[in-house]
């Protein structure tokens, strides 16, 4: 290719990136699959290897870049990034006093009509100056001590929000002002892995945001995932600015760069009052952090009239929400037993009022997190609520206990049904191994128990497993099939016709098959595959129960784990009862159907297909079932050693992906061809 093809088309491939990323990144509304992306990337980056020439600084390839830095460098704003006044009364008064602070400066009599403001988040995270020059990001700084900032152009150039360059006709010289801040997803997720790893985990999104804004390894800070919203403007030249900030920042937004939605002109205080109760309602559904939201007298002119005030403008005020984090004295620990078994420390602690509630229980996740934490009891301990996020403690304060308190220590049993507590070989998670017969397991094994891919169990839902469990009905699984129809008559909305419906998907659900049996039960780490596996290899359950570790093993897919899951299950005499108690009800398969099911041919033998979109009349269960009987494998993803992709209407990205690997792709009547023999 000619050094004039390689520029135009390299040129066409920036345009289409920047495209696709704003699609992606801002607007969350994707044009094309992720591998298409990544196609046209590579072909950029392959370009831009073979013509240095071509490499422009607002290239897609040059987000991460850059050789660790020494440290920071200080760099002098053109325009000041001042702070703004909060306002720390949270009723309605905060912005009634706004309102009558800034009437009475504009001079305006009582009887003038109200003024428009511009109501918008206060985000959490830390504020950041984007200069553009000619559209291109040429540096980023934060705010420092609103004179000096710093420079962190190579760590905010991995933030894919922001744009490298603006979209259209942007001014010579262009500064936008916004908060780089971290999603609560994102900052779950971090702190997932983070445990996984053992290594320590992040006090809250806005400290781990700020942190990573200052790494000097961009490399790093982009393992950190942040997110970014464009508030208002810095230094600009050769640029008609409209007349009013809320036409700043559409203007913004048509640059390409990131403004929230949750954003609007208001008409004086009732309209602010309104605002900030609105956003108050719908905080916890945030999928980030706010402490507050910000008024802006919407009209740039009013702004310049009412000018600033010990540095700060007098026509913008912060008006807060109560505080997400607060301290208070840690009393006690205790275990809660989850519905799947799994063992959390929860801190009792000394009622503070955190994120608008009082808080007494909070999480520490796991002893090793607790430890990590070094938090002991009769610490003052740091407590964050943020959205519908569990209240968590996230820290001590640093001090001199009043005397020697040990390390907590997970129990032995499980404090709810006094059975065995495990920790896996490397895990993290302390669980009960009292399954079927733990009370703070039994709605979730009754619901597993009856689900459709167990025992198909029909009109057995969660209101009804709760009526039943909560009303005392029903303390095992067995019990389900003593019901009678005078004790379900009369629970709250169970017409007689509707128990009478439930009693006949009981009696139908005793024939079953051992694959469905053992996948109900509920043991741990067997899915519907292993069990049906299990079922085949022992083809009884008496010699599955009496299997040792070693004969497990010998199972196809089964590793240690599996083995010592199903090992501990059936050591556990109160499960054995139970498995007992459910075949004396009435429950029944037929015995050594693992061989039976052996024979006759097997055409997908030793083949792994995948399964996407609707097929036009064989169910997602159907399919799967008939590959299993022909001896195929069904997997959830295509990879290089998949066989065939089925796919129907609607099919999503494993058809990209199955594209782009060469997988044979077959539809529905493909399939059956396979099914019949066919190669």
């Amino acid at each position: 290719m000619s050094e004039k093809d390689a520029g135009a088309r390299a040129a066409e491939l920036r345009a289409q990136l920047q495209h696709h990323a704003h699609r992606y990144y801002v607007l969350d509304a994707p044009e094309i699959p992720d591998a298409e992306y990544d196609r046209l990337f590579q072909e950029l980056q392959a370009l831009e290897a073979a013509h240095p020439a071509l490499l422009t600084a607002d290239s897609p390839t040059q987000r991460v870049i850059g050789q660790v830095l020494d440290g920071l460098q200080p760099v002098r704003h053109a325009r000041p990034m001042l702070s703004i006044r909060t306002e720390t009364d949270t009723t309605p008064a905060g912005a009634e006093a706004f309102d009558a602070r800034v009437r009475r400066e504009l001079e305006l009599p009582e009887d003038a009509p109200p003024l428009a403001y511009n109501a918008e988040l206060k985000f959490d995270g830390l504020a950041i100056n984007l200069r553009y020059e000619e559209g291109v990001l040429v540096q980023a700084t934060t705010r420092g001590d609103g004179e000096t900032g710093e420079d962190v152009t190579q760590n905010v150039r991995t933030i894919g929000q922001i744009p490298l360059r603006l979209f259209g006709t942007a001014p010579p010289l262009i500064e936008i002002r916004g908060e780089a801040y971290m999603r609560r997803d994102d900052f779950e997720r971090l702190n997932a892995l983070q445990r996984e790893k053992g290594a320590k985990t992040y006090i809250n999104p806005r400290n781990t945001a700020a942190g990573a804004i200052r790494q000097l390894d961009p490399k790093a800070m982009a393992d950190k995932k942040l997110s970014f919203f464009a508030y208002g403007l810095g230094d600009v030249q050769g640029w008609d600015q409209p007349p009013t900030h809320s036409g700043v920042l559409d203007a913004i937004a048509a640059f390409g760069v990131p403004v929230n939605a949750d954003r609007r002109v208001v008409q004086g205080a009732p309209g602010l009052v309104a605002f900030h109760q609105a956003v108050a309602a719908k905080r916890d559904a945030l999928p980030f952090d706010i402490d507050g939201v910000v008024y802006k007298v919407d009209s740039i002119e009013l702004q310049r009239r009412l000018g600033f005030v010990s540095r700060e403008p007098r026509w913008a005020v912060a008006h807060k929400y109560p505080a997400q984090e607060q301290v208070t004295r840690l009393n006690d620990i205790e275990i809660q037993v989850g519905r799947t078994g799994k063992l959390t420390p929860v801190a009792k602690l000394e009622p503070v009022f955190v994120g608008g509630t009082t808080v007494s229980n909070a999480t520490l996740h796991n002893v090793f997190e607790l430890r990590r934490k070094g938090v002991r009891v009769g610490d003052q301990v740091i407590v964050r609520r943020a959205g519908d996020v569990i209240p968590e403690v996230v820290g001590r304060i640093p001090g001199v206990r009043p005397a020697y308190v040990p390390n907590f220590r997970m129990p032995r049993a499980c404090p709810v049904c006094g059975s065995r507590v495990l920790r896996e070989k490397g895990g993290i998670d302390h669980r009960c191994t009292g399954g079927l017969f733990c009370a703070a397991q039994r709605k979730q094994a009754l619901l597993h128990f009856a689900g459709r891919r167990a025992m198909d169990v029909e009109g057995l839902g969660d209101k009804l497993v709760d009526q039943l469990v909560d009303g005392g009905l029903i303390r095992t699984l067995p019990e389900l099939y003593t019901l009678g129809l005078a004790k379900l008559s009369a629970l709250d909305r169970m017409a007689e016709k509707s128990a009478a419906n439930l009693l006949a998907g009981l009696e139908k659900s005793k024939d079953t098959t051992l694959g469905r049996f053992l996948y109900a039960l509920g043991i741990r780490h067997v899915g519907e595959t292993t069990a049906k596996d299990l079922a085949k290899h022992f083809g009884s359950l008496d010699r599955l129960m009496a299997a040792t570790l070693e004969q497990l093993l010998e199972v196809n897919d089964v590793g240690p784990v599996v083995a010592a899951s199903v090992r501990a299950f059936f050591d556990q005499p109160h499960n054995v009862e139970v498995v007992e108690q459910l075949r004396a009800a009435g429950i029944r398969w037929a015995e050594h159907e693992g061989a039976a099911a052996d024979e006759g041919p097997k055409p997908l033998a030793g083949k792994t297909l995948v399964l996407t979109g609707t097929l036009p009349t064989l169910s997602r269960d159907d399919a799967k079932a008939l590959i299993e009987a022909a001896g195929g494998k069904v997997s959830g993803s295509v990879s290089k050693k998949t066989h065939y992709v089925i796919a129907g209407e609607e099919a999503g990205s494993k058809l990209d992906k199955a594209r782009e690997l060469g997988v044979p792709v077959l539809d529905e009547n493909g399939l059956k061809e396979l099914l019949n023999g066919a190669a």
